[in-house]
C-alpha cells in the first residue's frame, strides 16, 4: 500500500509543480533584508522567490520581471511603501489550483504628509498593476459568509447541547451516561422498576458496567418504587445516593454523580402527597472538562397540574343594583364549562377593558366568590357591563427532564453552512438584524472540539439579538462574515488623525493603502485575500480599484475573465470594491465591512455587465469624497466645486452612502446582502451622460433607458433610508448661477428601460425577483421608473414596505406600469429587536402590543404598500401584522404623505390576503395630524385605487377614494370611516389643467351634482414656477366648474389624462366679464416633444351645440351672466392600457384669454349654482358585495340609515329606515327608532321606537333604555317627523358618541356606540330634508390600544 502511495505522489509531482508558482523552475531565492530606504526593481530576466520577511522602500516589477512568494511554514511579512507591476511584470502568491497555504502579509506604510514624491498615476501607499502587469494572489479557500441558523441572544454564552423531556409512557428510572470532557450523552436507558424486579436487576447491572469517571444522571418519571428491589437500590447507594432507599410510590427523585467519586453526588427527593401536594425534585451539577470547559447538568422529576382559562361568562349586567357574576351561579348554569375550585379570576368589560382600568369601584373580585360591581358605589351612577373568566386546573401528569448546558463567557454560533476553512483565531462579524447597522458585532473564533460541523465557538457574548430563523414568513437571519484570511494586504496606520482636512470629520488616520489596476493590464485575479485599513479619503484610492479598464472579460481578450473573489475587506477608509469605466468584472463572495462611503461602487455610469454575486456589505458609514458619500455635516462643510452663495440641502444634494452603488442598470446583482448602511442598501443611480474620464462613452440619456441586468435573491436590512432605491441621478454639469450645486450632487432622473436603450423600441421590464427587505428605517424599497416589476419579494418591519413611483406629474415612460406580485408584507414581526440608543424609537407594537424597536418614531404611521402616483398593479400579495394603535395610523395600504402630485385611477389591487390585520388597519387615507400635516396638498386630496376583485374592501370592481372627495362620489358610495375612505363605483380619469400668466393661483373645482362640496387645489408645483398644474381625478360623463382665487389666468391648457376614446366631461371655467378667447385643440407627443394643432373652437350662443363638436371643429359657450366658459372635453383617440395619453399623443385644449386689467378674483360659484346644479346620478351600479361563505369572525358590517322627506307636488311625506347587512327596519311612527347590534358578532339584538310624544313627555325613557344596553353595543338611530324640540333624550345621543352641543334639525341619523371608548366610525348626520349614513364598520368592535 505504501509503495502505491509513493508512486501516486511521483506521478502527480509534475502537475503540482506546474500549478504552484513557487515550484516553478528557475526561481532565484530573494532575501532583500530590512531597509526602508531600499528601492527594489525586479526587471528583465529576473525571476525571484521571496522566502522570508523583508522591509524595503518600494518594489517595481517591470520588463518581464517576476516576484513569487514562497509558500512557507513561517509567516512572511513584506513591508513597503508601494509595489508597481507593469510592462510584463508579474507578482504571484499561490494560484487558483494551488492556493497559498501559509501566512503572507503585504504591509503598506507611509503618511499623507510625506515629503516623498507621489507616483503620477497611483499616488502613495499602493499596490498598483500597470499596463502589461500581472497580479495573481490566491489564498486558502474559506467560506466567505453565511447565515446564523439559530438566534444569538444577548449574553448568550450558555448553549444547550442536550434536552430530554418525558411524561406518560416513559415510566420508571431514566438513566443517562455523560462524558465528563465533552458533556455529550453517551448512553440513555429506561428501567421500568414499577413493572418488574427484573428491571431493577437490569438497572444494577447497567450501572455496574459504566466506567469510572463517567457521569451518571438518574431520575424517576411517573412511578418507579414498586419493584425497585435491593440490588437496584443497593447499587445506587454505593454510587453515593442518600435517598434512593426511601423512594416511595410516585415520589420524585433525581440523582447526578461522577462514578467512583461519591462526593460529587447531587440528589433530591420529594414525596408524593396527592393532587394537593404534588412533588418536585431537581438536581443541578456543574462539571469542568480537562480543557477548562464548564457544563451544567439539570435533572428534574415532578408531577404537574396545568391550568387553562375558561370561556368568558356574563350572566348579569349593570341594570338593577349592579353587575353580579357569582361563581356559584355561573357554575350552576355551566357545570361542564367551569370548575368549582378555580385558581384565579379575570374581569373585563364587554368590549375588552380590564376592570381595573374602567374607573369603576369594584365591590368584590374573588376567585372563590366571583365578581360584583354595585351601581350605588359609582360616582356616575352605573357600573359597566362586565364578563368574567376563571383559571381552572387540569389533571395531573408526570414530567421528567434532563438538560446539558455548556457554560462559558463565550458563545456558540449555529451556522446555515459548514464553515469550511474557518480556524481558531479567525475573526468574524455578525450583522445586525435590527434597525441599527451599529448592532453588527465582531467575534474571534475559539477551539471547539464538541461543536458540530455547522457550529463555531466565539470569544465573548453578544450585546444584541441576532436572529437565526425566519420570522412571520420572512428570512431575517443575520449574516456572518469571515474577516480573516491567510493572505493579508493592509495599510499601516498612525494612532490618530493628523491631516487637517480629514480631521474636520474623523478622529482617526484615514490614509490607508490601496490597490489599483490600470487599463492595459495583462491579468488580475484575486481570491482568498484579506484587505484591512485600505483606501484613502482622496479620489481614486480604494481597497480594490479597477480604473478605466474597458472590457475585462472575454470581450476584452481576458480569458479567464478578470475576477475578485473570497475577499474580506474591512475597516477601510474609502469604499470596498470600485469599478470605474470597466465592464465584465466578476466580483464574488466578497465581504465588505466597516468602510467610509459607498462600498461596492460603480463610478461614472459607463460601467456595464459587471456581476456582484454572493457579496456581503455591512456598516457603511459616510465619507467625504462625493456629495453622495457625505452626511449632513460633511455636505454643509464641503462646498468645493459649488457656485458662490451655495447653501447645501443635505437631504436633496447628498446623504446617499450605500452598500451597493450602481451607476448603470446593466449590471448583475445575485445573492447579495446589504446589511447596514448610513442611507441605502442598493441604490441604482443614473448618469444622464457619463462623467469624469468616461465622458462621451454613451449618448445623453442612454443609462435611463438601459435594461436592468439580473437582480435576483438579494436582501437588505438595517439601512436608514431604504433597503433598495431606484431613483435619482447625479448632476453632470458644472456649478453655475442657475444651479449652484457642485457636480455629482444628487438630482432628478426617470428610469424607463427599453430594448437597446432606445425609447422608441419595445419596453423591457426591470425584474426584481425574491428581494428581502426588513428593518429599514424609512423604506424597504423606493422604486421610481417605468416598467419595474417585483415578484416573490418580502418586506417586513420597514417604516414603509414599498413605494412604486412613476414620473411625478407625468410618468416619464408613458404606457409603462409598475407592479408587485406574489409578495409578502409584514408590518411588525416577531423580531422585536434590542433597545439601544442608536435604534431610536422604542414602544408598543405588533399583534401582542409588546415593546419593540420601531422605525423613525413611536407614532410613525407604518405602511406596507404605499400608493403614490401610478399606474401600478399589486397582485396576489399577503399583508401580515399591520395593527393601528390610537396615535399610530399603521395600515397595510397607505398613501404618500404630504403629496402634491397626481394619483392615478389605474392603480389596481387584486387577490390580496390579510393575516392578523384588523379590518380597520387594512387601508388608511390619512388624517390631519402628526406626519400627515393638514392634508391640504393636492395629492393628499385626490388619492384613489381600484379594488379589482374586492379583496380589500369586499366590493369587486369598486374604487377606494378619499372620503371627502366629492368629485368622485355618488349617492350609493359606502363610507369606511376607519380608513377615511369611501368605496365607490364609477368610471374615472384625470384632467391636467396647466395655467400661465399668472401661475400663482389656487383652483376651486366643483361637480355640478355636489356644488356645495368643491375641491380646493393649490397645484403640484411651487408658486414661483412660470406655470402651474392641477391634476384632479374626475368622474367621467359629468359636469364641473372651475374657479380661481385671483383673476383667471391668461392661458389654460386642459390635458385629457387616462381618457379612453369618446370619454368626456363638461367644463365651465370662470372668467371676468369682458374676457375674449382663442381656443384650439392639439396633440402633444411627449417623446419627441412635438405639438401639432388638430382643431379650433368657435363661439356659439347655443349651449346645446357643444354636443356637436368634432375633432377639427369644436364649440365653446360663453355664459356672460355667470362668467362661465363652457366646453365639452372629449377624447377622440384610443390609448394603450396603462398610457396616460392616446396612441397619437396627449390630447389637449388650449385656451388663451385676454383678461381685462384689474379684474377681481374669478369665483363664479354664487352665480353658477343652483343654476347649473344637477341631481346626483349613479352611472355605474355598485357591485354586489363579496360573500365569504361562513361568516368570518372579523368582518365589515354594512349599515345604511336614511331619514328624508319626499315631495310630490303639494304632498310631503316622511320616510325613515335602518338597513343592517341587507335587512331593513322601517320606522313607522314619528320620533326616534333605535336599532341595537351586538358589537361582538354583528347580530341585530333588537329595534325599538320612541314616539315624539314620549320623547317630549318622558324624555328619560330613551336615556334609560340606552343605559340598560350592554357595553359594546352598536346603536343605530333614525328620526321621523319634526325634531325641533330638545329635552333630556338628547343626552342619549351624547352617551353614544354625539357632540355635546347638538343643534337639532328635522332629520337625524346616528351610528353610535355604547362603551368606554369612541370608535372612529361613530357618526351623527343631520339635515332639514335628508340625512343619510351608508357605511361599513368592523366587527367585533375592539378598542385601539393607546400609545
Amino acid at each position: 500500500m505504501k509503495s502505491a502511495v509513493v508512486l501516486l505522489v511521483v506521478l502527480l509531482l509534475p502537475n503540482i509543480c506546474s500549478v504552484c508558482p513557487d515550484r516553478e523552475a528557475g526561481l532565484q531565492p530573494w532575501l532583500p533584508g530590512h531597509s526602508e530606504e531600499h528601492h527594489v526593481t525586479i526587471g528583465s530576466g529576473q525571476k525571484v522567490l521571496l522566502t522570508a520577511s523583508a522591509t524595503v522602500h518600494s518594489i517595481r516589477i517591470l520588463n518581464g520581471g517576476k516576484l513569487v512568494v514562497a509558500d512557507s511554514n513561517r509567516p512572511i511579512l513584506l513591508r513597503t511603501r508601494s509595489i508597481l507591476i507593469g510592462n510584463d511584470g508579474e507578482l504571484h502568491v499561490g494560484s487558483p489550483d494551488c492556493p497559498y497555504r501559509g501566512n503572507f502579509t503585504i504591509s503598506l506604510f507611509g503618511r499623507l504628509d510625506s515629503s516623498e514624491d507621489a507616483h503620477g498615476y497611483f499616488g502613495r501607499k499602493f499596490l498598483g498593476v500597470g499596463r502589461g502587469g500581472t497580479l495573481e494572489i490566491h489564498g486558502r479557500h474559506k467560506l466567505s459568509w453565511t447565515f446564523l441558523n439559530a438566534t444569538l441572544h444577548p449574553g448568550g454564552g450558555h448553549h444547550r447541547s442536550f434536552l430530554l423531556r418525558r411524561s406518560w409512557g416513559s415510566r420508571g428510572v431514566l438513566v443517562h451516561v455523560i462524558h465528563p470532557d465533552s458533556g455529550g450523552v453517551l448512553q440513555a436507558e429506561r428501567f421500568d422498576t414499577h413493572r418488574s424486579e427484573n428491571e431493577s436487576r437490569r438497572l444494577a447491572e447497567f450501572v455496574g458496567r459504566v466506567e469510572a469517571g463517567l457521569i451518571l444522571v438518574m431520575l424517576v418519571n411517573d412511578e418507579a418504587s414498586k419493584n425497585l428491589e435491593e440490588s437496584g437500590r443497593g447499587g445506587l447507594s454505593k454510587l453515593g445516593s442518600q435517598h434512593v432507599q426511601s423512594v416511595g410510590f410516585r415520589d420524585s427523585w433525581t440523582f447526578i454523580v461522577k462514578k467512583g467519586d461519591p462526593s460529587s453526588a447531587v440528589e433530591d427527593h420529594s414525596q408524593y402527597g396527592g393532587v394537593r401536594a404534588l412533588p418536585r425534585a431537581q438536581s443541578v451539577a456543574v462539571f469542568q472538562s480537562r480543557s477548562g470547559e464548564r457544563f451544567r447538568i439539570t435533572a428534574s422529576s415532578q408531577w404537574l397540574r396545568e391550568a387553562e382559562w375558561s370561556d368568558w361568562f356574563s350572566r348579569d349586567d349593570e341594570r338593577g343594583s349592579g353587575d353580579w357574576e357569582k361563581l356559584w351561579d355561573l357554575h350552576r348554569d355551566h357545570p361542564n364549562r367551569l370548575c368549582s375550585s378555580p385558581l384565579d379570576i379575570q374581569a373585563q368589560t364587554m368590549d375588552g377593558v380590564p376592570s381595573n382600568q374602567t374607573g369603576d369601584v369594584i365591590h368584590k373580585n374573588d376567585k372563590n366568590y366571583g365578581f360584583v360591581c354595585l351601581n350605588r358605589d359609582q360616582p356616575h351612577g352605573f357600573c359597566h357591563n362586565y364578563r368574567v373568566r376563571f383559571l381552572c386546573g387540569k389533571e395531573v401528569r408526570p414530567q421528567a427532564s434532563v438538560s446539558v448546558d455548556m457554560l462559558s463567557g463565550d458563545s456558540i454560533l449555529e451556522l446555515a453552512d459548514e464553515p469550511l476553512g474557518w480556524e481558531s483565531g479567525d475573526r468574524v462579524v455578525v450583522a445586525s438584524s435590527d434597525f441599527s447597522m451599529h448592532q453588527a458585532e465582531e467575534f474571534i473564533l475559539l477551539p471547539c472540539p464538541q461543536c458540530s460541523e455547522h457550529q463555531v465557538k466565539v470569544k465573548g457574548r453578544a450585546r444584541f439579538v441576532h436572529l437565526g430563523e425566519p420570522v412571520d414568513g420572512v428570512d431575517m437571519r443575520a449574516e456572518v462574515g469571515l474577516l480573516t484570511r491567510n493572505v493579508l494586504i493592509r495599510g499601516e496606520m498612525e494612532p490618530g488623525c493628523y491631516s487637517q482636512e480629514a480631521c474636520r470629520f474623523f478622529t482617526f488616520d484615514t490614509f490607508g493603502g490601496h490597490l489599483k489596476v490600470e487599463r492595459g493590464f495583462r491579468a488580475v485575479h484575486l481570491s482568498g485575500v484579506e484587505l484591512q485599513h485600505m483606501g484613502q479619503q482622496s479620489m481614486g484610492h480604494y481597497p480594490v480599484h479597477f480604473h478605466m479598464n474597458g472590457d475585462v472579460d472575454q470581450r476584452g481578450g481576458y480569458d479567464p475573465p478578470t475576477s475578485v473573489s473570497q475577499l474580506s475587506i474591512h475597516h477601510s477608509f474609502s469604499r470596498c470594491v470600485t469599478i470605474h469605466g470597466s465592464n465584465g468584472l466578476q466580483v464574488k463572495d466578497v465581504v465588505g465591512y466597516d468602510t467610509l462611503g459607498h462600498c461596492f461602487f460603480t463610478e461614472d455610469g459607463a460601467e456595464q455587465r459587471n456581476t456582484f454575486q454572493h457579496c456581503l456589505g455591512l456598516l457603511v458609514r459616510p465619507g467625504t469624497l462625493l456629495p453622495s458619500d457625505r452626511d449632513g455635516r460633511m455636505c454643509r462643510g464641503i462646498t468645493e466645486g459649488a457656485f458662490p452663495g451655495y447653501v447645501a440641502n443635505p437631504r436633496q444634494d447628498c446623504s446617499a452612502a450605500s452598500t451597493f452603488w450602481i451607476a448603470n442598470p446593466n449590471n448583475n446583482l445575485i445573492d447579495c446582502a446589504a446589511a447596514g448602511s448610513q442611507e441605502a442598501g442598493f441604490w441604482f443611480i443614473f448618469h444622464h451622460v457619463p462623467t469624469g474620464p468616461s465622458e462621451g462613452l454613451y449618448p445623453p440619456g442612454q443609462s435611463e433607458h438601459t435594461p436592468m441586468g439580473e437582480f435576483i435573491n438579494n436582501r437588505a436590512h438595517s439601512n436608514y433610508r431604504a433597503g433598495l432605491i431606484l431613483d435619482h441621478g447625479v448632476k453632470t454639469t458644472p456649478a453655475s448661477s442657475s444651479d449652484k450645486r457642485p457636480p455629482l450632487s444628487l438630482t432628478g432622473a426617470r428610469y424607463g428601460p427599453h430594448q437597446d436603450s432606445d425609447p422608441s423600441k419595445p419596453r423591457v421590464p426591470a425584474l426584481i425577483h425574491h428581494f428581502i427587505a426588513y428593518k429599514n428605517q424609512d423604506h424597504g424599497a423606493w422604486l421610481r421608473g417605468g416598467d419595474v416589476w417585483l415578484d416573490d419579494c418580502q418586506f417586513a418591519d420597514n417604516g414603509i414596505g414599498l413605494t412604486l413611483a412613476s414620473g411625478g406629474t407625468f410618468p416619464d415612460d408613458d404606457g409603462s406600469c409598475q407592479q408587485v406580485q406574489n409578495s409578502l408584507f409584514v408590518g411588525e414581526s416577531g423580531n422585536r429587536g434590542t433597545r439601544d440608543a442608536d435604534n431610536g424609537a422604542w414602544g408598543p407594537g405588533g399583534t401582542d402590543r409588546s415593546s419593540r424597536t420601531l422605525p423613525r418614531a413611536v407614532d410613525f404611521p407604518i405602511r406596507g404598500m404605499q400608493i403614490y402616483d401610478g399606474p401600478i398593479n399589486v397582485h396576489n400579495c399577503t399583508f401580515r401584522n399591520y395593527v393601528a394603535l390610537d396615535g399610530r395610523h399603521s395600515s397595510a395600504f397607505g398613501f404618500r404623505l404630504n403629496n402634491s402630485w397626481q394619483s392615478c385611477p389605474n392603480n389596481n389591487v387584486s387577490s390580496i390576503s390579510f393575516d392578523h390585520v384588523p379590518m380597520s388597519s387594512r387601508v388608511f387615507f390619512g388624517a390631519p395630524g402628526p406626519w400627515f400635516s393638514q392634508m391640504h396638498l393636492d395629492g393628499d386630496k385626490t388619492t384613489v385605487f381600484h379594488d379589482v376583485d374586492g379583496s380589500v374592501g369586499d366590493f369587486p370592481g369598486a374604487f377606494l377614494v378619499k372620503q371627502d372627495n366629492w368629485l368622485l362620489r355618488h349617492p350609493d358610495c359606502v363610507d369606511v370611516p376607519d380608513w377615511r375612505a369611501a368605496i365607490c363605483s364609477g368610471r374615472y380619469a384625470q384632467v391636467y389643467i396647466q395655467i400661465r400668466n399668472p401661475a400663482s393661483l389656487n383652483m376651486l373645482m366643483a361637480r355640478n351634482e355636489y356644488p356645495n362640496r368643491p375641491l380646493l387645489l393649490e397645484g403640484a408645483l411651487g408658486k414661483k414656477k412660470h406655470y402651474q398644474q392641477f391634476q384632479p381625478v374626475v368622474s367621467l360623463a359629468k359636469g364641473y366648474t372651475i374657479h380661481w382665487d385671483q383673476a383667471a389666468p391668461a392661458e389654460v391648457i386642459v390635458w385629457l389624462i387616462n381618457f379612453n376614446k369618446n370619454d368626456w366631461i363638461s367644463l365651465g371655467i370662470c372668467y371676468p366679464p369682458g374676457s375674449a378667447f382663442t381656443i384650439i385643440s392639439d396633440v402633444h407627443d411627449r417623446l419627441s416633444k412635438q405639438t401639432h394643432k388638430t382643431g379650433v373652437f368657435i363661439r356659439t350662443n347655443q349651449s346645446e351645440k357643444l354636443e356637436r363638436s368634432r375633432p377639427s371643429r369644436g364649440y365653446y359657450f360663453w355664459e356672460e351672466e355667470t362668467g362661465l366658459l363652457f366646453l365639452k372635453v372629449k377624447a377622440h383617440s384610443s390609448r394603450e392600457k396603462f398610457a396616460f395619453c392616446s396612441v397619437k399623443g396627449c390630447e389637449r385644449i388650449k385656451i388663451t384669454a385676454v383678461i381685462p386689467d384689474k379684474s377681481p378674483p374669478s369665483n363664479c360659484m354664487s352665480r353658477a349654482y343652483p343654476r347649473h346644479s344637477q341631481l346626483p346620478v349613479v352611472d355605474v351600479l355598485m357591485p354586489k358585495r363579496r360573500s365569504h361563505g361562513t361568516q368570518q369572525s372579523e368582518h365589515f358590517l354594512e349599515v345604511r340609515l336614511e331619514s328624508f322627506i319626499t315631495r310630490f307636488f303639494h304632498i310631503k311625506e316622511d320616510f325613515s329606515f335602518t338597513e343592517v347587512s341587507g335587512r331593513k327596519f322601517y320606522q313607522l311612527e314619528d320620533g326616534i327608532q333605535v336599532t341595537v347590534i351586538d358589537g361582538q358578532n354583528g347580530g341585530v339584538v333588537g329595534s325599538r321606537s320612541f314616539s315624539s310624544s314620549l320623547l317630549q313627555g318622558v324624555p328619560a325613557q330613551l336615556e334609560k333604555y340606552i343605559d340598560r344596553l350592554k357595553d359594546g353595543s352598536i346603536v343605530l338611530m333614525t328620526s321621523k317627523g319634526h325634531l325641533g324640540f330638545r329635552g333630556g333624550w338628547t343626552r342619549a345621543l351624547q352617551r353614544l358618541g354625539g357632540n355635546k352641543r347638538i343643534e337639532l334639525r328635522d332629520k337625524l341619523v346616528l351610528v353610535g356606540f355604547k362603551g368606554s371608548f369612541r370608535p372612529d366610525w361613530v357618526r351623527l348626520e343631520q339635515d332639514k330634508d335628508h340625512a343619510k349614513i351608508h357605511q361599513v364598520l368592523p366587527v367585533p368592535v375592539v378598542a385601539k390600544m393607546k400609545l
